[in-house]
């Protein structure tokens, strides 16, 4: 089986992420852009409401099968704040969007909350086509803490501040393939990969 699959997204670091996962399934990963898809709009308060609408907008546009993810940090001393506004955490504030601007202004929101406890969460959405009335969704969770300061190299978004308790290393200090059998996203996935086995 090889398919060739939109990603609702033109985040390069997804992009990495879900094509190395799913290069073993023989599934073609190609960012939206590529294809001249604009981002769909995120009006959404929920995960997986954002998910499904960026995978329908992206097989809409392209008549390919869609998959979509929104994930984002929710940290517990902020309400599950940043959340699904993860990635304009900062330009909601006030600053500019990128993940330098995102992380500094969570370490400064959190710097009086002695509570660091996080999570970072995906929620997956497949469709088949932009009208499909059952899309496949998944979900995932991975939980550890924030630390005071930005460390390690890797990864991308929030992951200099996630620390894993489990490798005492930040997601931005582990090694890839370390990360990549132990994210959210690829929790979700194997989840979402399941539930397509189950239809083959």
């Amino acid at each position: 089986m090889h398919q060739r699959v939109v990603l609702a997204s033109n985040n390069a670091g997804k992009l990495r992420e879900f094509s190395a996962l799913l290069a073993p399934l023989a599934m073609t990963v190609i960012a939206q852009g590529e294809l001249g898809v604009p981002e769909a709009p995120e009006p959404h308060p929920t995960f997986v409401e954002n998910a499904l609408a960026k995978a329908r907008h992206a097989a809409s546009l392209t008549g390919l099968p869609a998959l979509a993810d929104d994930s984002g940090l929710c940290v517990r001393a902020l309400n599950g704040a940043p959340g699904v506004y993860s990635a304009r955490y900062a330009q909601l504030a006030g600053g500019e969007k990128s993940d330098a601007a995102n992380n500094a202004h969570l370490l400064k929101t959190l710097a009086l909350h002695a509570d660091r406890r996080a999570y970072f969460y995906c929620a997956l959405a497949y469709v088949r086509s932009a009208d499909d009335p059952q899309p496949l969704l998944a979900d995932g969770r991975w939980d550890g803490e924030i630390v005071a300061a930005p460390r390690g190299a890797h990864g991308f978004g929030y992951d200099p501040l996630f620390f894993v308790p489990q490798y005492q290393l930040t997601a931005a200090e582990l090694d890839v393939v370390v990360k990549n059998q132990i994210s959210h996203r690829t929790q979700a996935l194997k989840q979402l990969l399941l539930k397509l086995a189950n239809e083959a």
